[in-house]
């Protein structure tokens, strides 16, 4: 049986190696409070060492994924409401923003099973993520420009563009319009479409497929692809990509995986270690 933590706005269920993420405000469309903050941001403080946690697999619990920021929630800040509901000053602001820092540092690969809104904050949990699922139900949309503020919030103006280039992203970005389950995946801003009932499904082999990886080569292959994306060269790509092949080449993941493909057989790392 799955060990269960649940906190006041996130659930994480642990199977195995797999930690299943719900955020978990149905009744507000999972959206993005001071608590929800605090808890998306310790918890993905822990998981940067927690070694025996290899996937992450994120999802909104009821009919959206997440709205976003609520709006009707004032934000606290020094202990004090600040009188509106969103933008209670930098120190908000930062917190909110670190979330997604953290979900692209954190070694474990992210997927992000979409369905129902998922819009502004929301909208770059997705995009934070590795991979993205999305239902049929799925609409998505940079929802800040249509409350009066940017559209460039939450790492979307990084992330997007890197996604789906830099005409799709000022066409989202500029407007705040929904994009539905179809155009994404047809840009490449999500990697398959299913019924919203067969996500974790579809999920699965993808997991599968990941934890026959070895513990090591799944993190650096995680930390070196978004580093390459970033890299000004493919020398300076491909110095990140020598240092993590000569660095997984000293382990005995790399022996057992090696072993494995000859005989024809599943390889068996045994307990993840920090690195």
């Amino acid at each position: 049986m799955a060990n269960v933590t649940e906190l006041e706005t996130i659930t994480i269920e642990h199977r195995g190696e797999v930690d299943w993420l719900t955020l978990n405000r149905p009744d507000s469309l999972n959206a993005i409070n001071a608590q929800m903050t605090k808890e998306l941001g310790e918890y993905f403080d822990r998981l940067f060492n927690t070694a025996e946690v290899r996937v992450v697999v994120m999802k909104g619990a009821g009919r959206a994924f997440c709205a976003g920021a609520d709006l009707k929630q004032p934000q606290v800040t020094g202990g004090e409401p600040s009188g509106y509901p969103f933008g209670g000053g930098y120190a908000t602001q930062g917190a909110i923003a670190d979330i997604y820092v953290k979900m692209r540092r954190c070694p474990q690969p992210i997927i992000s099973l979409v369905h129902g809104p998922a819009c502004g904050g929301g909208f770059a949990f997705a995009l934070a993520s590795d991979i993205r699922i999305a239902g049929e139900s799925a609409r998505m949309n940079a929802a800040f420009i249509r409350v009066g503020l940017s559209a460039c919030d939450m790492g979307v103006s990084y992330f997007l563009p890197r996604l789906v280039g830099a005409s799709l992203a000022a066409e989202l970005m500029l407007t705040g319009q929904f994009i539905e389950a179809p155009r994404a995946l047809a840009i490449g801003l999500v990697s398959r479409v299913v019924p919203d009932a067969q996500m974790e499904a579809a999920a699965q082999p993808l997991i599968d497929d990941m934890l026959f990886a070895s513990p090591l080569g799944l993190r650096l292959t995680k930390e070196g692809l978004w580093a390459a994306i970033d890299a000004n060269s493919l020398q300076g790509a491909m110095s990140i990509e020598n240092r993590s092949q000569r660095l997984c080449a000293h382990t005995q993941e790399w022996a057992e995986g090696r072993n494995a493909f000859m005989e024809k057989r599943k390889p068996v790392y045994g307990i993840p270690q920090p690195v």
